[in-house]
Order: structure tokens, then C-alpha cells, then sequence
């Protein structure tokens, strides 16, 4: 049970320790007399259990009464306000029993110390530099008070503990634990208070403090205290004020400072200077890093494996593996070994350039040194052959490790999973998934989204859902790949009912705050041809503040399109700029091919002049527009020009554009130039596809009768519209069709 405790401010320093047998219990010391009188005095009658224990512990000695049967028929009615009478009396007495006192009845009978008992150990323990156990009994004080507790004990130390020896040492502890604990604030406010009663925190302390605050600005004020206070700073002060600058992304600021310590008795530490060194390496200034690592040698300091680590994983990351070996070499001439870290950062520098041959001669070189692949190792070396699409030595790697007794890690399976799903395996990654379980790994959302995604492509969509389902039922938030690769599915599939009850789910859930989602719903409805469902989801997104982007216009404007409302589309492409986005490629070239079937070129060329001026560069499906635009106006040759204009801008034509061209000179009936135009598909390392086939074979039949009664037999004898056209491109090929 908790008592109120009364103020014990006219406590007695603690007497030199003597021995126990000493107590005289019936002539009180001033500090105990004190005591008494605040509270009702200790009767000496048996019934009354501080009584008796002191007594007992006086009589018997202090091991051989709390082992009797007494103590143990009482201890567990004794209360706070007693315990606290027997752990003063026995401070002033004798201290060090005072503690084993305290301790026995906290560990042995679980007892709750009040805060009073717990500081007068303290107090103990302080005054006889025991500081491990001081600060242990703080700690587990400060367990049970939790955060924001600091000005309640503050309190009680101000109260009742002020005039105590080592009360500064205690308040110092306090501080430093409350920071050990990262609650920030509860040290702040001793410390405040520490400053109010002239009491000096401890650099310990105040380095505490600063690492936990070496992410903000509030850093400065505790270095400025730590100067303004005359407090000796130490190399592990400076190094945590850089380390702070440098998370803080003001590197100049942390350069200056080392700069400033170097004209100090301190110096620089090499813990610094592998700090600043470390940040320069992942700003990709390596050549400035090296510097500083020079610097090292200038000032003395011997470079150890994590300087020389530091500089070769920048090498490696900046993709100057050569450099990054040669600084390995010269590590070993100054007598630094490489480490695992050291090999394992040249395997991944290796991984990084994709020359796995380069990976496995430093894996040789490691072994040659006696050290063994640790699972880092193998993480390296699985994503990098997965990377470059060799799962099967990937998976060999798989089987090493699990021979060796090493768990594979999440990432590992998660590239083992991801290249299984990109060749189509998916059933032998979810072979993979299930094992990860089994080794008691917990799959992220990442995992469940590369199968999900690769079964949605497999067209497994009920089993991409029961996954869904289960990732969701480990409290697992869907990611937007995960949850946007099932709805595309499904939209693609044609299952727009099934789509839409699947993404109200994610509403419900608040999942669904990503526009992707929305777009992805919203391009399936208008495929579907129903704008008008597509039109109430955009009034969702603009009701709910989510930001639509140029996809989300595109999608509507083909649905516009599609509905041959070209002003409502046009409309939409000005709605682009309002909301201070860019249209697209895809923006004009739909709005080109509406105008275009609806023959109104003169619109199309406008827009293909607002692009040119707006620097947006066409396509290749533009280009085709274009031509289907041309050809449409029987201006054949000017889109036989625009074939040249789109190899001159790089965007080779493919089959579509040429199919369109094609098709344009066979309705021309002009077969030669058809042929002609054919024949550069080939000389284009292009196939030609069914429908170019069709569109010949109709052109040829146009043409001349009589090749159409061979077409037409030929495709009764064979019954297979495969063996024509192999016997048509032979036949053209061969030069033996008839010219006319």
C-alpha cells in the first residue's frame, strides 16, 4: 500500500558505519529521535513489528533473524510507512545493511519501496561511490514513476534530502538516468533544477543528454550550458555535437566545429573524424573524405577498420571498386586487418556494378583469411544473382545456408520471391513464403505485395485476395502496390463489380487515401465505358482534399473521348493546368486521335503544335495518330516523310505505325508501295503481325483476282491462317508476286 510520508528535511547526515550490535533502541540518535516525533512512537510491546525486528536484529544479528521464523511470519504484512522506519533506522546505523535490507525485500518478496526508502539508499550507496547500484535503483524507480515524473521527485529530493551528503551526486544520477531512458524532458527539468540549487551535473550527464538530442536545435543550448557551467568537456562531447551537426544536415557547421577543437588540449577524435568522413561518403564526395582521413594522419591518430570501412564503402557506392581494393591493400600494409564488414562491403560494391565474378573473388578471399559468410554475406550475394536474373544460383545459395544453420533474412527471401513471380514460378515462391514462416519469419508488406502482384498476373486473382485477406489479418497495412496490383486485376479482367466492392473495402479501412487506387478505378470504369461511375469517384477525391493527378485527367478525358464529347475533353486539359500539373504525351496524343477519327485534322495539328511549343515531346503513338490523321486526307506521301521524322527523333516506328501506313496504300491500291513498306519492316528487325498479313492479303485481293483464288484455296487446303501467311511472306520475300 502507498502512505503519505512526511518531509524528512531534518534528517541527519549518515553516521560512519559501525556495526549493528551497536543500536541502543531505548536512547534514540537525534536524526531517529526526529523521527519519532513526527510519528507516534514505537511501542515496546511485542505485537509491534518494527519493534521486534530492530530488536531481533540487534539480538540475533542481522543474517540469522530474517532467516528465523519471526521475520517470515511478519514480513509480508509490513507496509511502507514501516519499511521506511526500518531502512532509516539502519541507515544511521549501519548503511551497508540499510541497502541489503532494501534489497531483500525487493527481489526476495517482491516489496514496492516507497520513493522515501529508495532515495535514503540512494543517498547510501552514493556516499560510498557504489554507482552501478545507484543507478540501478534509479532506474527501476523511474520504471515505475514513468515520464513526466520529474518534478514530483524533484520535490520529494528538495523536501526531504537537501542537506544529505552526496545529495549532488544523487541529483546527477537521477538526470543522467531519466536521459538514459530518453525521457528528454524529465532531464531537462532536473537539471533546471540542479542549476537553481548550484548543484554540477556530471559531463556524463550532459553527454547523455546531448545524444539524445543531437537531432535538434535544442543540442546548442545543453553545449552552452556544459561551457557556461565550467563543466570539462570530453573528446565524447565534441564527437556527439559533429555527429548532431551531421544528422542535422549542416556539415559546414560540424567542419567549423571540429575546426574550432583543434586548437584545444582535446583535438580531434578519430571518432569525429569518422563521423564528418561517413557523411561526406554518403553525399557521394569521397575525394573530401579522403582528406579528412589525412587528416588522422596528420594529428597522430592511427586509422582503424572502421575509417578505412567508411572510405571503401564510399569507393564501392561511387562505383570506383578499383580504388576501394586499393585502399583494402594499404590497410594491411599499416597493420589493420580487414574484417567481415570490410569484405562484405567490397561483395556488395561488386553486386552494385553487377559483376558477380568480381563478388565471388573477394567471397575467396575471405575464406582464405579463415573468416566464414555471415548472413550479410549471403543477403549480398542472393540479391545480387537474383538481380541479374540468375534465381537458380540464387536459391543454391538458399540451400548453403540453411546446411549451415543460418536463417535466411526477409530481404533475402524477398528477392528470392520477387524473381521466382518474374519468371512465372509463382507457386514455387509461395513454397518460399510458407518455409519463411516455418523459419519464424514475419513476412512485411513487402513480401505479401511482390506475390500478390505476381499472382495477379497470373491471373490469380481469388488467390491474390485470400493472401490479401491474410496479411491483413496479421494487422499488416496493405501497401498501394499490394492493393493496387489486385484492383488492376480485377479491372482488367472485366470484374468491375468485383473491383469496386474490393476498393469500397479499402475505404472502409482507410486504406484507400492513395490516388494510384482511385486512378486505377477510374480508368477501369471508362474502359468499361461507364464515364459516369468514373466522374462520381473524381468527385470523391476532390471532396476528400486527395490531389489528383495528370493520370487522373487522362483517364476522364478518354472517357470523354470516347464518348466523342471533345469539348468536355478539351475542358479538361485547361482543368490540367489549374491544378498546376503537366499535361502529357498521352494527354495530347488522346485528344489527336479523337479529333482525328472525328476528321477534324485542322484541330489535331493545332494540338500537335501546342506540344512542340510547350517542349512536350510526341510518341511514337502520336507519330501513328499523325500518319492515321495524313492517310485519312490521302496526303500519303507527307506521312511516308513523317516515317523519316520519327527515326530522325529516334522513336524507330513499329508495327502499328507501319500496319496503319500499309493499310492506307492497299486501299490506294497501291501494292507496290505496300510491299515496299513491308519489306522495311523486316529490314527493321520487326515481325510482321497477323493483321499486317490480313491487310495484305486484302490489298493483294483488291489487286488481282487471280491471286485471290490462290489465297482463297490455299486457305482451304491448309485450314490455318498460320500456314498462309508463312506462304504469303515466303512468296513476297521470293519477289514472285505479280507487279502490276
Amino acid at each position: 500500500m502507498l502512505h503519505k510520508w512526511k518531509p524528512f528535511s531534518f534528517l541527519a547526515k549518515p553516521h560512519i558505519c559501525c556495526p549493528l550490535s551497536s543500536l541502543t533502541f531505548f536512547k534514540p540518535s537525534v536524526s531517529v529521535a526526529r523521527l519519532l516525533e513526527e510519528e507516534p512512537p514505537l511501542s515496546h510491546s511485542p505485537k509491534d513489528p518494527v519493534f521486534e525486528i530492530l530488536s531481533g536484529l540487534k539480538k540475533l544479528g542481522f543474517r540469522r533473524f530474517l532467516s528465523g521464523d519471526y521475520f517470515g511470519s511478519v514480513v509480508f504484512s509490513l507496509d511502507q510507512l514501516q519499511v521506511d522506519k526500518i531502512i532509516i533506522f539502519l541507515r544511521v546505523e549501519s548503511p551497508d545493511f540499510a541497502v541489503v535490507f532494501f534489497d531483500l525485500m525487493r527481489n526476495e518478496y517482491r516489496f514496492r519501496h516507497s520513493r522515501f526508502s529508495r532515495f535514503v539508499v540512494a543517498h547510501v550507496l552514493a556516499g560510498q561511490r557504489r554507482l552501478d547500484e545507484l543507478r540501478f535503483v534509479l532506474e527501476q524507480m523511474l520504471k515505475e514513476e514513468g515520464s513526466g515524473s520529474a518534478p514530483s521527485l524533484c520535490e520529494h529530493l528538495l523536501n526531504g534530502f537537501r542537506d544529505w551528503d552526496k545529495n549532488s551526486l544523487v541529483w546527477d544520477m537521477l538526470a543522467f538516468v531519466y536521459s538514459r531512458f530518453e525521457m528528454v524532458h524529465d532531464a531537462l527539468y532536473v537539471l533546471a533544477k540542479m542549476k537553481d540549487l548550484k548543484l554540477h551535473a556530471s559531463i556524463l550527464t550532459y553527454n547523455s543528454l546531448l545524444y539524445n538530442l543531437r537531432h535538434t536545435g535544442i543540442m546548442w543550448d545543453v553545449y552552452n550550458e556544459i561551457k557556461a557551467s565550467g563543466t570539462t568537456q570530453s573528446k565524447q562531447t565534441n564527437s556527439i555535437v559533429i555527429d548532431g551537426l551531421c544528422r542535422q544536415s549542416k556539415l559546414q557547421d560540424a567542419v567549423s566545429f571540429l575546426r574550432e577543437t583543434e586548437a584545444t588540449r582535446l583535438g580531434p577524435s578519430i571518432v569525429s573524424l569518422n563521423t564528418i568522413m561517413s557523411r561526406y561518403c554518403k553525399l557521394g564526395f569521397t575525394d573530401v573524405a579522403k582528406s579528412f582521413f589525412c587528416m588522422m594522419l596528420k594529428y597522430g591518430l592511427l586509422p582503424d577498420a572502421y575509417s578505412y570501412n567508411i572510405l571503401i564503402h564510399g569507393l564501392c557506392i561511387a562505383g570506383s571498386i578499383e580504388e576501394a581494393l586499393e585502399f583494402t591493400s594499404d590497410m594491411k600494409k599499416h597493420g589493420v586487418e580487414p574484417d567481415i564488414v570490410t569484405y562484405n562491403i567490397l561483395t556488395k560494391g561488386f553486386r552494385l556494378l553487377g559483376q558477380m565474378d568480381g563478388a565471388w573473388i573477394v567471397i575467396q578471399r575471405m575464406l582464405d583469411k579463415g573468416l566464414n559468410p555471415d548472413v550479410v554475406t549471403y543477403t549480398i550475394l542472393i540479391c545480387g544473382h537474383c538481380q541479374n536474373g540468375n534465381v537458380k544460383e540464387g536459391l543454391k545459395l538458399r540451400e548453403e545456408m540453411l546446411s549451415r544453420g543460418l536463417q535466411l533474412s526477409v530481404l533475402s527471401y524477398s528477392f528470392l520471391l520477387s524473381s521466382l513471380c518474374k519468371i512465372g514460378q509463382v507457386h514455387e515462391a509461395l513454397v518460399l513464403f510458407y518455409e519463411m514462416e516455418e523459419q519464424g519469419l514475419e513476412p512485411d508488406h513487402v513480401t505479401y505485395s511482390i506475390l500478390i502482384h505476381g499472382l495477379c498476373k497470373q491471373g490469380e486473382v481469388q488467390s491474390a485476395l485470400l493472401l490479401y485477406k491474410e496479411m491483413c489479418s496479421k494487422s499488416i497495412p496493405p501497401s498501394s502496390l499490394s492493393s493496387g496490383a489486385i484492383l488492376l486485376s480485377l479491372c482488367e479482367n472485366g470484374m468491375i463489380s468485383e473491383a469496386r466492392m474490393y476498393f469500397n473495402s479499402l475505404i472502409m479501412n482507410e486504406w484507400a487515401h492513395d490516388i494510384v487506387l482511385y486512378n486505377i478505378m477510374i480508368d477501369g470504369y471508362v474502359r468499361q465505358g461507364n464515364l459516369g461511375e468514373a466522374l462520381e469517384l473524381y468527385k470523391i477525391i476532390t471532396e476528400k482534399g486527395i490531389t489528383p493527378t495528370t493520370v487522373t485527367f487522362n483517364s476522364l478525358i478518354y472517357g470523354f473521348c470516347k464518348n466523342r464529347n471533345l469539348a468536355e475533353a478539351r475542358r479538361l486539359l485547361e482543368t490540367i493546368r489549374l491544378h498546376g500539373l503537366v499535361p502529357t504525351a498521352v494527354t495530347y496524343t488522346t485528344l489527336m486521335n479523337a479529333y482525328c477519327e472525328d476528321g477534324n485534322m485542322r484541330c489535331m495539328l493545332e494540338l500537335l503544335r501546342e506540344m512542340h511549343a510547350k517542349g512536350i515531346r510526341p510518341t511514337r503513338v502520336t507519330y501513328t495518330v499523325i500518319i492515321k490523321g495524313l492517310c485519312k486526307q490521302q496526303k500519303l506521301q507527307e506521312a511516308i516523310r513523317l516515317l523519316e521524322d520519327m527515326r530522325y527523333m529516334g522513336l524507330n516506328p513499329d508495327q502499328v505505325t507501319y500496319n496503319t501506313i500499309i493499310q492506307c496504300f492497299c486501299k490506294a491500291r497501291n501494292i507496290k508501295m505496300a510491299f515496299k513498306l513491308l519489306n522495311e519492316i523486316w529490314l527493321n528487325g520487326l515481325e510482321p503481325t497477323p493483321v499486317t498479313y490480313n491487310i495484305l492479303i486484302y490489298g493483294l485481293c483488291v489487286h488481282d483476282q487471280e491471286i485471290c483464288d490462290v489465297l482463297f484455296n490455299a486457305c482451304q487446303q491448309c485450314g490455318d491462317l498460320t500456314s498462309v501467311y508463312e506462304m504469303l511472306a515466303w512468296t513476297i520475300k521470293s519477289g514472285l508476286l505479280p507487279q502490276k
